[in-house]
């Protein structure tokens, strides 16, 4: 019926223009006939009214190497990775595994230790009776044991991943943060408490934070933060916010500092910056002589610093352990750093309205409007209504 309609609408537009009506009538069904696919399509061996015979997989282990065998076979279409790979020679190229060996546990024994576990769980009366008066509180210290022994340093590398830290530090190439990196600027664990992208003012930032990590006795660290938003004139560079070397153990202070902490100063109108903290773990000593800045480092340019150079130039005594990083934008504290700390003018990529002027009150005022005192008032909120 669609053809048909197709067909006559063909044969009244070539008779009211002139032309002739079979041409028109061939060219029409030229247009319509489907152009066969070049090469097989997927799934085209299954045939749907013999599902009953199709091989099942029987485990999603065996299904999912399948998944990777027909991934990786050529296909004479192109993917959404052929077109970026065409535009973007470096989209999608396998990137480099920088960080520390991850050893794995079997999968038998992770199954074993929860077949015990749900074993004794069952065998606890305490337990089933607080579950069946919904009594039963879930310890989240455990929770939070658990999840930094299991799935902690995958979670932070994609949330990494998602916010371009790799990319923009360590530029193919990746790593799996395994030790933990606590980095606490307040009191309170929760107010000042730097996670894997969440925000904080430069104003919280101001001083430097207390740092804590799981180490072994005897072991030497490398501690940076670095921020790749913030140069003011070169977009492949960073500022360097804080370096210290030698770090015996997780005792930060004992370190040398190599670089003094400077607070964060995102420029007014850039939007949010990202300020990460990495932690490197040495082989041993390491002399970082070429590192050092002048104390204390109060100039940008001695502060200009790029992250996969200071690693290309030490990567056989560092290896990248630990990831934490956090959000920050402007506050009033920035134009401070800049005018006391830096002793520079600030920078500022917004316009910034000025107040709006009204000439002096007059006392008594002659030919105004009503609302004429209304220019002068404190601007605090008016407690009477509105006339």
């Amino acid at each position: 019926m669609a053809l048909r309609t197709v067909c006559s609408a063909a044969l009244r537009t070539g008779t009211d223009l002139g032309v002739n009506n079979v041409r028109t009538f061939v060219t029409t069904v030229a247009l319509c006939k489907r152009t066969p696919p070049l090469g097989p399509m997927p799934n085209d061996v299954i045939d749907l009214k013999k599902l009953e015979s199709v091989e099942r997989y029987r485990s999603y282990t065996r299904y999912l190497r399948r998944a990777e065998e027909a991934k990786n076979q050529p296909a004479w279409w192109k993917t959404y990775r052929g077109y970026m790979e065409q535009a973007d020679p470096d989209h999608g190229g396998e990137q480099v595994d920088v960080g520390l060996p991850h050893y794995r546990p079997r999968r038998t024994t992770e199954v074993r230790e929860r077949r015990q576990v749900i074993k004794a769980n069952k065998k606890n009366a305490e337990l089933e009776r607080s579950i069946r008066l919904r009594t039963f509180k879930i310890p989240l210290d455990r929770v939070q044991e658990t999840w930094e022994q299991s799935s902690a340093p995958f979670h932070i590398k994609r949330l990494a991943e998602h916010y371009g830290v790799f990319k923009d530090l360590f530029p193919k190439a990746y790593f799996l943060p395994q030790v933990l990196l606590r980095v606490n600027y307040g009191q309170d664990n929760n107010s000042g408490q730097v996670y894997y992208g969440n925000r904080l003012t430069p104003t919280q930032a101001a001083s430097a934070p207390q740092i804590s990590f799981d180490a072994e006795e005897g072991s030497l660290w490398t501690l940076l933060l670095t921020c790749p938003d913030e140069h003011l004139q070169d977009n492949e560079a960073e500022y360097i916010h804080w370096l210290v070397a030698n770090i015996p153990g997780g005792a930060v202070q004992a370190g040398d500092e190599l670089c003094h902490y400077l607070p964060p100063f995102p420029p007014r109108g850039t939007g949010f910056h990202r300020y990460v903290y990495i932690l490197f773990k040495q082989q041993g000593p390491v002399s970082f002589q070429d590192d050092v800045r002048p104390s204390p480092c109060l100039s940008l340019e001695h502060r200009t610093f790029k992250t996969v150079d200071f690693y290309r130039k030490h990567q056989d005594d560092i290896t990248p352990a630990g990831l934490a990083f956090f959000q920050s934008q402007w506050d009033e504290s920035v134009t401070d750093t800049f005018h006391n700390t830096l002793d520079m003018r600030e920078p500022v990529f917004e316009f910034i309205r000025p107040p709006v002027y009204h000439p002096p009150q007059v006392k008594y005022p002659h030919r105004q409007p009503l609302r004429y005192l209304d220019r002068y008032r404190d601007g605090q909120e008016h407690t009477y209504g509105i006339y």
